[in-house]
């Protein structure tokens, strides 16, 4: 019988943290959130609550807020391609956007 090689400890985590994550829509949005929305929006805003599709997202500052309401549709859209099998009805309907303190402000220094 051959034995398998040792794997990366990272590739076990990582299958332990997938099948941890909670499966609301919040935290399918939130593991897929930098791809979609790109790295420099997600440095500054971050989906914080999902209620009835209605994604709520945290930004920095009132100009990333704007940029984000203008942009919405589309992300919303991309979001959905994201998250959804073919032929599911979409999760999310619409994007909320407010000016708050995101994680990635509060790590910065």
């Amino acid at each position: 019988m051959r034995r398998r090689a040792p794997r990366p400890i990272g590739e076990a985590l990582a299958a332990v943290v997938e099948d941890l994550a909670p499966a609301t829509t919040l935290a399918r949005v939130q593991r897929v959130w930098s791809t979609v929305a790109g790295e420099a929006i997600a440095a500054d805003a971050e989906p914080v609550g999902e209620r009835a599709g209605v994604l709520s997202v945290s930004c920095r500052s009132a100009v990333w807020a704007h940029e984000l309401d203008l942009m919405a549709t589309e992300l919303v859209d991309r979001l959905n391609a994201a998250l959804g099998a073919p032929g599911d009805p979409p999760p999310l309907r619409s994007l909320r956007v407010s000016v708050g303190g995101t994680r990635a402000r509060r790590t910065r220094t």
